[in-house]
C-alpha cells in the first residue's frame, strides 16, 4: 500500500495546482484579525470627530480601560468627551464590530479552495487478484463559479463595514443626546431651585400679611399652593436629571467608580446664526451611511443573479480523477502489476428541476431591492428637508423666548417691582408677574433644548445613524452659562 501513496499525493497536488495560484493572489489581507476596520474608522471619524477602537486583546483591553478612566473619573465632560469614551467603551459596538469580522472570515473561506475528497478500494484481498483503487473528487462546479462567490463576498463584506460605521455614528449621535439632556434637565434642577427660593419668600410674605389682614386668605392659599407645587416639580424634575444621566452612563459603558463623573448645568448658547443648508438633499444623498448599504446590497444580488444564471441547468458537477491498480498472480507464480488511470464525471441531469423556479426568486429578489432603494432614496430627501426644518424652525423659537418673551418678562417683574414698592400696585399682582415669569423661563429652557436635539437630528439625517429624535419627556432646557454649575 505504501508504494501507491505517492501516486494519489501527486495526483492531489495536480487538482490543486490547477488554480491554487489564484488563491493568494485574492486574498490580499483579507485574513487580517483587522481586515475592513480601516473603512469603518474613516468612516466614522469624519463625522464624529472621535476615532472608534476594535479591541482584539486584553492589552488592548487594559489599555483602553485606562483612557476611559483618566477622561471621565472626577471630571467634567463635555459632548465630545462623551461620545469618545461611548465609541471606547460600549460593550454593543465591541459586537457589532465582530460582525465585520464574520464577514471577512466569509470572503476569506470563499477564496479557499474547496477541498478534493479522496477514496481509497482494495479487491480480492487474499485472493490471486488484488485490486487497489483511488479516486479524488474535484468539485468542478466550485471552481467555475469561485470567482462570483468570492465578488458576491466582497460586496457583504463592504455592507458589514458600512452597517458597522452606522452603528457607530448611532451611538455617537445617541450619546450627544444623552448628554444634552442630562445637561439640560440638570439646568432645570438649578432653575427650580432658584425659583422655589423665591415661591417660598412669597409664600412666606403672603402668611404675614394675611396676619395683618392686608392679604385675603384666598391670595394666602394661592401663594401657599404655588410653592407646593413648585416643590413637586422640582423633586420631579431632580429625579428626571438623575435617570438622563444614568442613560448618558449606560451609553459610554461606565460603571463602578467610573460613574464618578459630572455634567454641566448649562448648554451652550445658541449660534450667532443658523447654519444654511441650500443643497441639503444632495448632501445627504452623498453622504447617508444606509444608502450606501442599500446600494450594496443591489450589487450583491446582481451578483448573486449572475451566480444562479451561471448554474441554472448543472448545480451539481464533479470530477473524479484516479488510478487503478491490478495485481494477478499468473500460472508460474509471478505476479503481473498493471496501472490504469480513470476519469468520472458526476452531474445532476436537469429533468425536473430546471432552474426555473430559483430564477425567478433571483429576478424577485433584485427587484424588491431595486425598489427599496429607490424608497430610501426618496425618503432620505423627505428626512433631510424635516431634519433642517426642525433645526431651522427650533433655532427661531428659542431665539425669540431669548430676545422677546424672556426680556419682557423679566421687565414686567422690575415694573410690578418698582410699582410695588411705590404703592401703585398690590402684593398679588407683583408675585403673579413672578410666577409668569418663570413659566416663561421654563419654555425658554424647553426651546433650548429642543433646538439642540434638531442640531443633531440634522447631522444624522445628512450622514446616517438613525432615525431623527424628537426631545421628548419634560420640558427641560439650559440657560445662561453665568453661574452654571456641576453634578
Amino acid at each position: 500500500m505504501s508504494r501507491r501513496l505517492p501516486t494519489i499525493a501527486a495526483i492531489a497536488a495536480i487538482s490543486l495546482t490547477a488554480v491554487g495560484c489564484t488563491t493568494t493572489d485574492a486574498l490580499n489581507g483579507i485574513s487580517d484579525p483587522m481586515a475592513g476596520f480601516t473603512t469603518v474608522s474613516m468612516r466614522s471619524e469624519a463625522v464624529t470627530g472621535s476615532r472608534p477602537v476594535w479591541i482584539q486583546s486584553s492589552e488592548e483591553a487594559r489599555a483602553v480601560t485606562e483612557q476611559v478612566k483618566s477622561l471621565v473619573r472626577k471630571k467634567t465632560i463635555g459632548p465630545d468627551i462623551a461620545v469618545q469614551v461611548a465609541l471606547l467603551n460600549n460593550k454593543g459596538l465591541q459586537a457589532a464590530y465582530a460582525e465585520v469580522g464574520l464577514s471577512s472570515a466569509d470572503v476569506w473561506q470563499e477564496t479557499l479552495l474547496v477541498n478534493p475528497r479522496m477514496s481509497i478500494g482494495a479487491t480480492g484481498i487474499g485472493g490471486f487478484t488484488r485490486t487497489v483503487e483511488t479516486a479524488i473528487v474535484s468539485n468542478i462546479l466550485a471552481l467555475a463559479t469561485r470567482e462570483r462567490r468570492v465578488a458576491i463576498a466582497d460586496a457583504r463584506f463592504r455592507q458589514a463595514q458600512l452597517r458597522a460605521a452606522e452603528e457607530t455614528l448611532r451611538l455617537a449621535a445617541d450619546t450627544r443626546r444623552a448628554w444634552i439632556k442630562a445637561v439640560a434637565a440638570w439646568e432645570t434642577v438649578s432653575y427650580l431651585n432658584r425659583a422655589q427660593a423665591a415661591a417660598d419668600a412669597a409664600s412666606e410674605l403672603a402668611k404675614k400679611l394675611g396676619e395683618t389682614g392686608a392679604f385675603t386668605k384666598a391670595g394666602q392659599a394661592r401663594e401657599h399652593v404655588f410653592y407646593a407645587e413648585l416643590s413637586g416639580q422640582t423633586a420631579k424634575a431632580r429625579m428626571a436629571a438623575r435617570m438622563a444621566k444614568e442613560e448618558l452612563t449606560r451609553l459610554m459603558g461606565l460603571w463602578g467608580s467610573d460613574i464618578d463623573y459630572q455634567v454641566p448645568n448649562a448648554l451652550p448658547n445658541l449660534p450667532k446664526g443658523a447654519k444654511a443648508k441650500r443643497a441639503i438633499e444632495a448632501e445627504a444623498l452623498k453622504n447617508r451611511v444606509d444608502l450606501d448599504v442599500a446600494k450594496l446590497e443591489l450589487e450583491a444580488l446582481a451578483r448573486s443573479y449572475g451566480l444562479t444564471e451561471a448554474t441554472r441547468y448543472v448545480t451539481d458537477l464533479e470530477l473524479l480523477s484516479g488510478v487503478e491498480v491490478e495485481q494477478e498472480k499468473e500460472d508460474d507464480g509471478t505476479t503481473r502489476t498493471s496501472a490504469a488511470g480513470n476519469v468520472d464525471l458526476e452531474f445532476v441531469i436537469p429533468i425536473f428541476d430546471t432552474g426555473k423556479a430559483r430564477m425567478r426568486k433571483a429576478e424577485l429578489a433584485y427587484m424588491q431591492a431595486a425598489n427599496l432603494l429607490a424608497e430610501k432614496a426618496v425618503n432620505i430627501r423627505s428626512e433631510a428637508r424635516s431634519a433642517y426644518d426642525g433645526y431651522r424652525s427650533t433655532y427661531d423659537i428659542a431665539r425669540h423666548y431669548r430676545n422677546n418673551v424672556v426680556p419682557l418678562r423679566t421687565k414686567i417683574e422690575e415694573e410690578s417691582l418698582l410699582t410695588y414698592n411705590g404703592m401703585i400696585t398690590n402684593t398679588f399682582e407683583l408675585l403673579a408677574d413672578t410666577r409668569a415669569k418663570i413659566d416663561s423661563i421654563m419654555l425658554s429652557l424647553d426651546a433650548k433644548r429642543e433646538f439642540w436635539l434638531a442640531d443633531v437630528n440634522l447631522a444624522t439625517a445628512i450622514h446616517g445613524g438613525g432615525g431623527v429624535s424628537s426631545g421628548g419627556g419634560e420640558p427641560v432646557a439650559a440657560a445662561a452659562d453665568e453661574g452654571a454649575g456641576e453634578h
